[in-house]
Order: structure tokens, then C-alpha cells, then sequence
């Protein structure tokens, strides 16, 4: 059994070069991934730093880290721009990026519903989640690109230069029911969880969501190269010590998760965190190792 790979979110809340600091810090401690969440707020937190504008200036001050987005919301972006930015920060990256993609939250607080109009149901939002996802693929492979969607349309995109890792830059998808499954079975080099389920434990989420996932790729006849875990938003104690983290990565890995990723710890939430403890883990986990 293969240690899974370990990552961080980093918050973006802080201005430019406080932040390149960290991001620094990240690729130092050994990190193999550091992700940003794409809000314009989070649960009503700011400031809050534009995740893709972020990205390409950690791009310039790390040169081993891969970075990427963890996820990409369609709440507020259209696939068109979207992959204008993404080509350009593969490039900056010297393709280091990976693009996480979601079908966005339902919060005020975050960015739901902030371009106005009627709210969207769980079946529109699931639906526009993997049109935007389908769109985005070609736009990314083309070499031009003309769409009529649903919800999204393109016209005579030019993919030129396209992305330094090729055919595309790679997608995780965050998407635990089926039709999001189905989404990253199609789509995705990885899949992305939290185990989160109300009355339920996480570890038999997982395992349960696993299932469910394999056979959406055995329909689509392809295999996920990247399980990533999303941790802290559960009661396992993953950065309590650097035996509790062991402990916790090692059941998960049997169930077959090939990346964990925790947050930078963050103090007065609830994602605070023992410093020693976070480097400590990092050191067993990272590059380094």
C-alpha cells in the first residue's frame, strides 16, 4: 500500500507579497499540492482574493509545487474566460497546474446566485455543472471551438497556444452523486471528497462513494488516476497529532484515496491547527519523505 500524496488549501486572504511568502513556505515544507478555493467570499469571509489571478503570481514564486484551483466555480465564471486563464497560468506554471472543477455552492455568503436571476435547482445546477465541464474540455483541446449548450455557448474560440501539458491541463472533479461522478468518469484525472455525509461516518462515506465512482468508470471505460481526500470538514482529528494523521492516512489509503489534502491552519476558525503539528506532518508526507 502506497502513502497517500499530501496537499494544502491555502487561504486567500491575504495581499500580495504576504501571501507569496506562504505560498513559498508551502513548496518548502514540502507540499506536493497547494489548492485555492474559487469564492469571491467564503461563508462571508474578506477579503477574499481572486483564486485564478492568485494563482498566477504563486506560479511565479514556487517552481516545484503543483497549484491549482480546488474547485473552479461555474456560480460565477464562464468557460470561455475561464480557459483563456487557465492556458496562461499552465504556461506561467511551466505546467504545474491542475484544475479542480466543481458545480458551485448554494451560500449567498460565498457566490451563489451573485449574477442575479432566479435561483438554480439541484438538477440545473448538476446540469450546468457537467455542461460547463464538457465545454471547457474542448476549449482546452481544440484547436477552435464553437458550442451551443444549454446554458453556455462559445463561438470560433482559437485555442492557440494551448496548455503546456498536453492534450489539457488536468481536471479533478468534485462531484459525489452520480451524475457528478459520471462527470469526473468522463472528464476527470482524479475525483475529489470530503466524506462529509450527515449521520454517517466519514470513512464509510468514502468507501461507499468509491463504489459508486468505480462503477461510473467502468461505463465510461477508464480508471482515475487521483482519489483526493478533503479533510476538515469532518470530527476525524487529522492534525491533532502527527500519529492521529498516520493513523487516519493510513485507513484511507486502504480504501484506496491516493491524496490528502488540509488546510493551512487557521486561527479564530475552525480550521486552526498546531504549526508544529501541520510542518511535522508535511515533513513525514512530503517531497521530502
Amino acid at each position: 500500500m502506497t502513502a497517500p500524496k499530501i496537499g494544502t488549501v491555502m487561504w486567500p486572504v491575504r495581499s500580495w507579497p504576504e501571501a507569496g511568502e506562504l505560498w513559498r513556505r508551502a513548496e518548502d515544507l514540502g507540499f506536493r499540492h497547494a489548492w485555492v478555493y474559487d469564492h469571491l467570499a467564503w461563508r462571508g469571509a474578506t477579503p477574499w482574493y481572486d483564486a485564478y489571478t492568485t494563482l498566477a503570481a504563486a506560479a511565479t514564486v514556487t517552481s516545484r509545487v503543483r497549484i491549482g484551483t480546488l474547485v473552479t466555480s461555474p456560480n460565477f465564471r464562464h468557460p470561455v474566460p475561464a480557459a483563456h486563464a487557465i492556458k496562461t497560468i499552465d504556461h506561467v506554471s511551466g505546467g504545474r497546474l491542475t484544475v479542480g472543477i466543481g458545480a458551485g455552492g448554494t451560500r449567498r455568503t460565498s457566490d451563489a446566485g451573485v449574477l442575479g436571476g432566479r435561483e438554480w435547482t439541484p438538477a440545473e445546477r448538476a446540469s450546468r455543472f457537467a455542461e460547463w465541464t464538457e465545454l471547457l474540455d474542448r476549449l482546452l483541446t481544440g484547436p477552435e471551438t464553437s458550442f451551443e449548450g444549454t446554458y453556455y455557448s462559445a463561438r470560433e474560440v482559437v485555442e492557440e497556444p494551448g496548455c503546456v501539458q498536453r492534450p489539457r491541463v488536468p481536471f479533478v472533479i468534485a462531484g459525489d452523486g452520480p451524475r457528478g461522478m459520471r462527470v469526473a468518469a468522463r472528464h476527470g484525472a482524479g475525483w475529489v471528497t470530503s466524506g462529509h455525509a450527515e449521520g454517517r461516518e466519514p470513512q464509510d462515506v468514502v468507501r461507499s462513494r468509491l463504489a459508486a465512482l468505480t462503477a461510473a468508470c467502468e461505463a465510461e471505460g477508464r480508471e482515475l488516476d487521483d482519489l483526493v481526500l478533503m479533510t476538515g470538514f469532518t470530527e476525524e482529528p487529522w492534525l491533532e497529532s502527527p500519529a492521529a494523521f498516520a493513523d487516519l492516512a493510513g485507513r484511507y489509503a486502504e480504501l484506496g484515496i491516493t491524496e490528502i489534502v488540509v488546510h493551512w491552519p487557521r486561527p479564530g476558525t475552525p480550521f486552526d491547527a498546531d504549526m508544529n503539528v501541520f510542518e511535522a506532518v508535511a515533513a513525514d508526507y512530503g517531497e521530502a519523505r
